[in-house]
């Protein structure tokens, strides 16, 4: 069975953080070389804390498709919400049915901000839990074009390099709630306040309170070595981790960040600066310790080549394409702000189960949390998208 998923890879401005050593080895003992090998069991339940413009749409497209596959029930937002109560800490009633459904959920990864005790509530004992981090330059951008018309601080300033330049001048803590995007945007997902002052003692409690609530922390600017990761940790096959780059914008509403600016937001996002720098770093290691460098280079080629065949199958144009360019308008992704948002065309001629694979695979986010909503409570109001249904019925 052919089961895929979607992504996002920006190869980032922080190759200098990169910890790759080409000539690094592990040599094991010959004893070592001699030990059967750990027996690996799928892992099926699987918290993933969805951060904001980290790829994660292209982990939370992974995700959906994957508890389809094992037939997993996914603790999904309750009522017409698409979100899990962000920007609100997260409460367990905020998951449809939990009343009904308790502590037997396997699957969590639409958007919340996190709150372990409450996802407790709804997620197995056995949970594993995972997120994703991007270095805070690019996204500080991505941030800036996509939510433009819907944070006040951006809204007020000409473009991200004039924000950059004096960012107080518009950033209001009064409005912190409509300027979360703007400062230190993964640090409130984790739970935590994005405005509080930077210091050593605060910030190292923090890292080390995330390191005890989270199994992994992949790293968006190096998604293919995360699936690698993400796929070995979790025993999961290469299939489940094949993606189509999802929620991803067209190239001409990248604005240039100067040289100033790019200093600027490691100051100005100080905390989520620091989040990001420790967690590259143990995500390397964390590579070194257990695929090492020379099997992930082999197996991310691999995950590309198998990539690149589904495209082939799937995809009239083997990218993605803009907004106005894309056929079936019930496959258009959600727009934002200043950014042309991408999607995909499906190949006309697919026999009806390719055909199926593939629309799950280039899904846009909202469409696919409508949809496992309708699957998994049919007796409720479809949440509504107000885009054509891709398909009329369930079991088409």
């Amino acid at each position: 069975l052919i089961i895929f998923s979607l992504c996002m890879g920006l190869t980032c401005l922080s190759g200098f953080f990169h910890m790759k050593n080409k000539n690094y080895r592990i040599s094991k003992s010959h004893e070592e070389l001699l030990m059967p090998p750990t027996p690996c069991h799928v892992k099926t339940n699987v918290m993933f804390l969805k951060t904001h413009k980290t790829a994660s749409s292209t982990v939370l497209n992974i995700m959906f498709r994957f508890a389809e596959r094992y037939n997993l029930t996914v603790a999904l937002p309750a009522d017409q919400l698409f979100h899990l109560g962000y920007p609100r800490t997260f409460v367990a009633h905020f998951v449809e049915g939990f009343k009904t459904i308790g502590q037997n959920y396997n699957i969590m990864c639409n958007h919340l901000r996190f709150n372990p005790l409450e996802v407790k509530k709804v997620m197995a004992a056995n949970t594993f839990y995972f997120s994703i981090l991007r270095n805070p330059i690019p996204l500080l951008e991505s941030s800036y074009i996509y939510y433009k018309n819907n944070v006040p601080a951006f809204r007020s300033s000409k473009n991200v390099n004039e924000f950059l330049a004096s960012p107080t001048k518009y950033y209001h803590p009064a409005d912190y709630r409509e300027n979360i995007y703007a400062r230190n945007i993964m640090w409130f997902d984790f739970g935590y306040n994005n405005n509080m002052e930077d210091n050593t003692k605060y910030t190292q409690a923090v890292l080390e309170e995330i390191e005890q609530n989270f199994h992994l922390i992949l790293i968006a600017d190096y998604f293919d070595e995360s699936m690698i990761l993400l796929k070995h940790t979790l025993c999961w096959d290469l299939d489940d981790v094949i993606y189509f780059k999802l929620n991803s914008r067209s190239q001409d509403t990248v604005q240039t960040l100067t040289p100033e600016s790019e200093e600027q937001i490691k100051v100005w996002c100080s905390l989520d600066w620091k989040l990001y720098l420790h967690f590259n770093q143990s995500f390397w290691r964390r590579i070194e310790e257990t695929i090492g460098l020379e099997v992930l280079e082999k197996e991310v080629d691999h995950l590309r080549a198998r990539q690149k065949e589904v495209m082939e199958i799937c995809l009239s144009e083997q990218e993605a394409v803009r907004k106005d360019h894309i056929r079936n308008k019930a496959l258009l992704p959600f727009q934002s702000g200043a950014a042309n948002i991408l999607g995909y065309n499906l190949k006309q001629d697919l026999d009806s189960r390719t055909l199926r694979i593939c629309q799950k695979m280039v899904m846009p986010e909202l469409q696919y949390t409508s949809y496992l909503y309708a699957v998994q409570h049919p007796h409720k109001k479809r949440k509504e998208v107000g885009l054509p249904l891709l398909w009329t019925s369930l079991q088409e």
